[in-house]
């Protein structure tokens, strides 16, 4: 243990980013007016100063060091310092208030006890260990400081100088007072230096002798091709590889599939590919890149099968319904046919040219929900046309470099999407099928969607550059057909090169006939069964469309056919007779109880409640709102996660009745009090103004205790006065009350034309209200006053 000298109360100079331990000689820069203090406070206390290390946290070591002040001045730069020589340890006791500013601590001034055999011992052996260490560092003024020491405490001390000792060690060892087990604890960490010295140097060793012996193999192989060339011998396997490929390049010269520029670039890689020794690296990566490029399938177009009628039996065949989207893909090929058969006779306009040249095509995007059939319906164009069909996911991608392609000074560059796509497709015209581009992100590594504008607008894409590649690509012969769920999530600068077609979903009946034509053979061979072993009549298909699903789409659908094959397959292979025979009452055997039922009849039972009709991104959807009152402060509470748009709609609803509470025949003393609306499913986010003429009917319906009809639903933008605005969607929102069991919908009369877009089944099967104001509203949709259930407190 090191020996007790004295009880010294001296000034304080914190060390915030170093430790000075003893037989230290430094310059310590004043910087801070607490080191100044600390600095002008040692003069009253015989130039003696205590330095002590500050920790990470604001506390202090408990360990510092006496030093003198041997020199003070100004440093070259003008900051103040002091020249200090540190000669003990002390261990800090209770702060006391001294004779100046400073802070003042008492502390017990320790010194190392005379050397023992042990630690003369350990001294030697840490003297050829830190010899050892700094001469493989290789420091002069190290192995000079080691030389100068000769106390075993004060060596171990040395090993402060050390630049690669941190911090916390510096502390560690300061505060080591036991000289035995300072010793023992700087010689473990000499030993460990020495430790991770000698492996870094055995692989610094061993890529050298790998890096030389690379090199030396290099320059032989270069001599042997030099020797190879003089004998005459070729050029092995290289010189194969690079003549295969320029009789590639002159193949496609001759049918004329590239471009010059095209085949200057690949030319000059080729070259490049001949001067370049295979050991380096740009071998591999020029090789790459030509065999990206002839991979490419440049000149090779499939002929197009432009049989109008032939196209239509397949559209018809492929699809049940949907005869507004295959009435306008029947367009599409038309003017195609029309183009192909009078190329030579059509004359631009504007420029009086022939139209040989190619003009520039339409951009589908097929919208819709979820199952609709949107996939499909491009395999079937690509199938009518006799292309080949290609389809492109692009659903979550965020990076632009996944449509351009990656620049070639990455390391694992590889070309984009459209360029992969081409080379899947093995021709140059297929039809591209861009999925899910209501998607499509951006982030910190690009916006793809702009990168898609060159690959979609016709007037830009017959130069279609990849960054990969770095040549241009003639995408004006490829069909594009995008698909998305919603319009509004999709960039409008890619929204206005597209022409949209909505495929809004299918009627009970449609989804039957999908069934019975496409759906069951489907799922009857992944089942393992054959057809003539099962036998699902129309009503088992009506049951399971009005009973089990409630979509837009036909996905739930199948999977509850598939569930009833899964069923038959199980009888079938315990040895049940066939056919098995699926009716009604099978169907809910095997799928077990309804999950859909009349539920607008009982929700609507009470005043208060209405039913509206809304869009969502998997289709149209049947929406309630309630309403109640209660005592307390009169105004409006609004829940069932709303977005801004819809509660102003609230308000606007609420105050409009208010201002006719007369005219409807409301107390205007229940209007006193407050009044809650709320949609249910306050998890689904909720937006827009069309629910407005159903707050005000369900606001209406509370107040003068007259409930809704159950089989009335409804939609519209309501105005302060009345007014009842027309809005979007209204095929989805008739198709979803139509799935719902309603038989009449109220909507404003500037959507009567919408209604030309619903399936006449669904026309036939309601009743429509077409309402210029909500008196009108009201009239439709509220039971006579007499029928109403009072629920008023």
């Amino acid at each position: 243990m090191a020996e007790g000298l004295d009880t010294l109360t001296l000034p304080v100079l914190p060390l915030s980013g170093g430790v000075v331990l003893p037989q230290m000689v430094l310059t310590i820069a004043i910087e801070s007016d607490e080191a100044r203090r600390a600095a002008e406070a040692a003069a009253a206390a015989d130039n003696q100063i205590l330095l002590l290390p500050r920790l990470g946290s604001g506390a202090y070591a408990r360990v510092g060091t006496v030093a003198t002040i041997e020199d003070r001045g100004d440093l070259p730069g003008g900051t103040p310092g002091l020249v200090v020589r540190a000669t003990n340890r002390a261990v800090v006791g209770a702060g006391v208030i001294g004779r100046t500013a400073a802070l003042w601590l008492e502390v017990d001034v320790l010194d190392d006890p005379p050397a023992t055999a042990r630690t003369s011992e350990l001294a030697a052996d840490l003297r050829a260990s830190l010899g050892a260490l700094f001469e493989s560092i290789g420091s002069r003024r190290l192995r000079e400081v080691l030389r100068s020491t000769e106390d075993p405490g004060g060596l171990a001390d040395q090993v402060g100088w050390w630049p690669e000792l941190s911090h916390e060690r510096r502390i560690e060892l300061l505060e080591t007072i036991d000289v035995e087990e300072r010793l023992i604890t700087v010689l473990v960490w000499v030993k460990e230096a020495l430790a991770e010295r000698e492996v870094s140097e055995s692989i610094r060793r061993e890529v050298s002798d790998t890096i030389d012996r690379s090199q030396r193999e290099l320059i032989l192989r270069q001599q042997l091709v030099a020797i190879r060339k003089e004998l005459g011998e070729g050029e092995g396997e290289d010189g194969d590889l690079v003549d295969g490929y320029r009789q590639r390049l002159t193949g496609l010269v001759a049918e004329g599939a590239l471009t010059d520029a095209a085949r200057q670039a690949v030319e000059r890689e080729i070259g490049r590919l001949e001067r370049t020794p295979s050991q380096q690296v740009e071998h591999g990566w020029i090789r790459a890149w030509l065999d990206t490029v002839f991979e490419v399938p440049w000149g090779q177009r499939s002929e197009d099968h432009l049989d109008i009628d032939a196209a239509r039996q397949i559209l018809d065949d492929d699809h049940t319904g949907l005869d507004e989207v295959k009435e306008r893909i029947v367009e599409l090929l038309a003017v195609r046919k029309l183009r192909a058969e009078r190329d030579g006779d059509l004359v631009d306009p504007g420029t009086g040219d022939g139209a040989g040249r190619r003009a520039p095509g339409t951009i589908i995007a097929l919208v819709g929900p979820p199952g609709v059939g949107k996939t499909s319906l491009g395999q079937s164009v690509a199938r009518a046309l006799g292309r080949r069909f290609v389809r492109v996911a692009l659903g979550g991608v965020r990076d632009e470099a996944d449509i351009r392609g990656h620049r070639r000074t990455y390391v694992g560059a590889q070309a984009g999407r459209i360029v992969r796509a081409l080379q899947d497709a093995g021709t140059m015209n297929p039809v591209f099928l861009l999925d899910e581009i209501d998607k499509v992100g951006s982030d910190w590594r690009g916006d793809p969607s702009s990168a898609l504008l060159e690959v979609l607008d016709p007037a830009q894409n017959h130069g279609f550059r990849d960054h990969y590649l770095e040549i241009d690509l003639d995408l004006s012969d490829v069909l594009f057909i995008t698909t998305a769920n919603v319009v509004d999530s999709i960039p409008a600068p890619l929204l206005d090169r597209m022409e949209i077609v909505r495929l809004d979903g299918y009627t009970d009946a449609e989804k039957v006939a999908i069934a019975r034509d496409h759906l069951v053979a489907r799922q009857v061979g992944r089942h393992g069964l054959h057809a003539d072993e099962v036998v699902l009549t129309d009503d088992a298909l009506d049951e399971v469309v009005t009973g089990y699903t409630r979509e837009a789409g036909v996905r739930s659908l199948e999977r509850e056919v598939a569930k009833l094959l899964r069923k038959v397959a199980t009888q079938v292979a315990g040895g049940a007779p066939t056919p098995v025979l699926l009716d009604r009452p099978q169907v809910r055997d095997f799928l077990g109880r309804r999950r859909f039922t009349d539920e607008v009849r009982a929700r609507v039972a009470v005043p208060g409640v209405a039913t509206g009709l809304a869009v969502t991104g998997a289709g149209g959807d049947v929406l309630f709102v309630e309403t109640t009152a209660m005592e307390g402060d009169a105004g409006l509470t609004v829940t069932g996660q709303l977005g801004d748009v819809m509660k102003e709609s609230a308000q606007i609803a609420l105050s409009h009745v208010r201002s006719r509470a007369d005219a409807l025949g409301i107390d205007r003393a229940r209007l006193d009090r407050r009044i809650h609306v709320h949609f249910p499913a306050g998890a689904v986010p909720k937006d827009g103004p069309s629910a407005g003429v159903t707050m005000t009917t369900a606001l209406v319906s509370l107040l003068t205790d007259r409930a809704v009809r159950p089989d009335v639903g409804m939609t519209g933008e309501v105005t302060l006065q009345g007014r009842v605005l027309p809005v979007g969607g209204i095929k989805q929102k008739v198709l979803a009350a139509h799935r719902a069991g309603l038989t009449e919908v109220i909507l404003p009369v500037g959507n009567e034309a919408d209604l030309d877009d619903v399936p006449a089944a669904a026309r036939q099967a309601m009743t429509f209200h077409l309402a210029t104001d909500v008196g009108e509203v009201l009239e439709w949709a509220l039971e006579p006053a007499a029928a109403g259930v009072s629920s008023a407190p």
